[in-house]
């Protein structure tokens, strides 16, 4: 992973560029039981983001989600679990104005096509492991989790930097998901050419964490 811990994620769904996202790819699996969270509780503060970034054969979009809750479990200088929630309505597209679209774009990543978020407003990411990780220079640990989006669960593991202090607790990654293990097909057919979205999503997480 390059950067830091969760997720969304998952609006990237649509985006465009010449190649798919250059990051590492997250394995998908089944879910599975969430860790139990032991010792001191770090709140995850709601400035911190979910980025994404989706691409097609002509171009590229991306943007932000906003985490709206969620917290850590810190004992012995390790993250023992913990879990948050993504506010999905808050997707944001960063790289249209107005003018160009923008409006047009953020509405049909919230419709029923996408995410559909006026039944599924929230997405969850519920931490099932962390392992330290060795002979990476970026990242720190492995970090496995059941990523709950729209009405699918799957667990995903992927490469993080995580930095612990006695009263602070920071998790960066950057990873890409397929997003039709989520049953997020739009757009998911090469014959569409120049329209075709690519399933690979990119994923950038950017917590923060303070102890209570």
């Amino acid at each position: 992973m390059k950067q830091v811990l969760f997720p969304v994620a998952v609006i990237a769904i649509m985006a465009s560029c010449n190649n798919a996202p250059d990051a590492d790819k997250a394995a998908t699996g089944d879910s599975t039981a969430a860790a139990v969270a032991t010792g001191a509780n770090f709140a995850i503060d709601t400035t911190s983001t979910v980025e994404w970034l989706g691409t097609k054969p002509v171009g590229q979009h991306n943007g932000t989600m906003k985490i709206s809750s969620g917290s850590f479990a810190v004992e012995n200088g390790n993250i023992t679990g913990g879990s948050f929630v993504i506010d999905v309505n808050s997707l944001t597209d960063l790289d249209l104005k107005p003018e160009d679209g923008k409006e047009k774009l953020e509405g049909h990543l919230k419709s029923a096509d996408f995410l559909d978020v006026a039944k599924y407003p929230t997405a969850k990411f519920e931490i099932s492991s962390v392992e330290p990780l060795t002979g990476d220079s970026i990242s720190t640990h492995k970090i496995s989790g059941n990523l709950t989006l729209k009405d699918s669960t799957k667990n995903v593991t992927f490469p993080a930097k995580v930095t612990l202090s006695e009263t602070e607790a920071t998790a960066t990654a950057n990873f890409n998901i397929d997003r039709t293990q989520w049953g997020l097909f739009y757009g998911n057919d090469k014959s569409l050419g120049d329209k075709f979205i690519r399933p690979e999503v990119n994923i950038k997480l950017n917590i923060k964490a303070t102890k209570q």
